[in-house]
């Protein structure tokens, strides 16, 4: 089974819709891996650069209604590609949510308490996730562990590596 976790990259703001995951311009791709360079291309935060600041991550954490606006997986494929395979925040729209267990991502939602506590270490923190036990352990000035909760169909997905390999080993 693959391997949940990695270097995080915090995303301070509630509702970030897919077109600033992706933009619609890069929506005539055809493959997954043109996507690649165009991550976040159009969100805007201070001091952010979606280039060099995703360039190391492999864990999303952020606010609340994450993946809101269209239904389009490319914004799930953008992280594939990039190599992130765990968004954590409070909320999440449900397409983009179920879009993540699909491609066998981790879509994490935890108390706002839990999320503020992520946003204290500080500045270089790497996060691991046990799905088996459902904890996420995030290291930087200090170590912290928190709960989460899957139910066992997302979870099969995920172990599966995503809805096609699941329907191959269940049809």
């Amino acid at each position: 089974m693959k391997t949940f976790g990695g270097p995080a990259l915090f995303l301070d703001r509630s509702d970030i819709n897919t077109d600033e995951i992706i933009p619609a311009k890069y929506l005539t791709e055809n493959s997954k891996l043109a996507l690649k360079p165009y991550i976040l291309e159009d969100l805007k935060l201070p001091g952010f650069d979606p280039l060099a600041d995703t360039k190391e991550a492999a864990v999303i954490v952020t606010r609340s209604n994450f993946g809101c606006g269209s239904s389009r997986e490319h914004a799930v494929w953008v992280f594939e590609v990039n190599d992130i395979n765990v968004v954590i925040g409070t909320s999440f729209a449900r397409i983009f949510r179920q879009n993540m267990f699909n491609c066998g991502m981790l879509a994490i939602e935890l108390s706002e308490d839990d999320i503020d506590a992520l946003f204290s270490l500080g500045g270089n923190v790497t996060i691991s996730v046990d799905i088996d036990k459902e904890t996420i352990t995030a290291k930087g000035k200090r170590e912290m562990t928190c709960s989460f909760v899957l139910n066992s169909f997302d979870k099969a997905l995920v172990q599966a590596g995503g809805w096609l390999a699941y329907a191959d080993k269940k049809y």
